[in-house]
């Protein structure tokens, strides 16, 4: 099992910002624009385990070269049903330095991006630090 899986499935915040680069970019499975930086990722991670319900890793696809990961997941938002890919590159360090999300069937996506809407206020606090 990936160490990013288990933090994940363990809950450990932490863990999971320890795996971060600083440099990292989050693009969005809702959002036009990617959004680059450590801390604001982070508080995306935060505010998916607040909407996701039985999120659950179902399948880890691993690049040869061992700089690429896909996790595939199962999750419910607001009754929806979700299914999607977290698509993880590492950089020369092993942190995470592109983080890519892609979520079906549109209902669940268009679930997801009410539910992250509302978080969105929080996500810039905490991306500030506050």
């Amino acid at each position: 099992m990936h160490p990013f899986r288990r933090a994940v499935e363990a809950g450990d915040h932490e863990a999971i910002e320890a795996m971060l680069a600083e440099h990292v970019v989050f693009t969005s499975p809702v959002a036009y624009k990617p959004y680059p930086g450590k801390l604001v990722t982070a508080a995306i991670l935060r505010a998916v385990v607040r909407v996701f319900e039985d999120f659950r890793y179902v399948r880890e696809i691993a690049g040869a070269d061992g700089r690429d990961h896909v996790l595939v997941f199962k999750a419910t938002v607001d009754g929806k049903d979700v299914q999607g890919c977290d698509f993880l590159h590492f950089d020369e360090d092993g942190l995470i330095d592109d983080f890519m999300v892609m979520v079906r069937p549109l209902s669940g996506a268009n679930a997801l991006a009410e539910a992250m809407a509302a978080q969105f206020e929080r996500i810039q606090r905490e991306a500030v630090g506050g």
